[in-house]
């Protein structure tokens, strides 16, 4: 006979999520850089409708992850909001942990301009720059 027992972790030992975490400026884990809210905001004026920018991951390309954004009309229930400019960025949960510390920018590079993610997560990306892993 065994005596196998099983332990659960300690409420203790589970880190919390910080204060004040969900659309506070200063704890926001994805934040946008100046130019990329002035860039989202001008657009959604433009467009005439929509609420922010949604952000998130997606199983693709050599590396294994690829960016998806995208301009939200609406939350959905399980997206969590936060405020970067006055902008607002809605990520869904299980794409967070890829995104954490993220800096969304809009950089202009000779003739090319469009959004860059400055990931700290990232460990490796492909050669073409379309998908990275963690």
């Amino acid at each position: 006979m065994s005596a196998c027992t099983t332990t659960t972790p300690d409420a203790a030992a589970i880190p919390a999520p910080p204060t004040g975490w969900q659309g506070s400026e200063s704890a926001s884990p994805v934040t946008l850089s100046e130019r990329a809210a002035e860039h989202i905001a001008k657009y959604i004026a433009k467009r005439g409708k929509g609420i922010g920018v949604r952000l998130g991951v997606r199983t693709s390309g050599c590396s294994g992850m690829a960016y998806k954004l995208e301009f939200a009309d609406a939350a959905n229930a399980e997206d969590i909001e936060f405020l970067s400019h006055g902008v607002k960025v809605l990520v869904d949960p299980k794409s967070l942990p890829y995104l954490a510390g993220t800096e969304l920018d809009y950089a202009r590079e000779g003739l090319n301009e469009g959004f860059k993610f400055n990931n700290p997560n990232v460990k490796d990306a492909c050669g073409c720059g379309e998908s990275f892993n963690t």
